[in-house]
């Protein structure tokens, strides 16, 4: 009786030393994976930012802005010779207003 009894106890402390070496190495293992886990999102997060970048940079769309910038310069020139042409006629000069 004696014998399994401290078969039993020596079980028990054989038990809760590998369960708390079993503890230990899930901890450090859910550890790696928060780090892994955390890696990866910033990962993506950089994947996503190149692809926005990528889509701001795309030969199409950068050849649309400048056309469209190239016909807002020409029509700008075009509003600054008017103006010019106005001011020239203008001359400085007010003619009296009769009522």
């Amino acid at each position: 009786m004696g014998g399994m009894l401290t078969s039993v106890v020596a079980a028990a402390v054989l038990v809760k030393a590998k369960l708390s070496n079993v503890i230990e190495q899930l901890a450090d293992i859910e550890k790696r994976l928060r780090a892994l886990d955390h890696r990866v999102d910033r990962s993506d997060l950089t994947t996503q930012r190149v692809d926005t970048l990528q889509g701001m940079l795309a030969p199409e769309k950068r050849e649309r802005l400048h056309r469209s910038l190239a016909k807002l310069e020409a029509r700008l020139d075009g509003a600054e010779n008017e103006i010019t042409h106005l001011r020239s006629m203008h001359n400085s000069k007010h003619p009296r207003v009769t009522e």
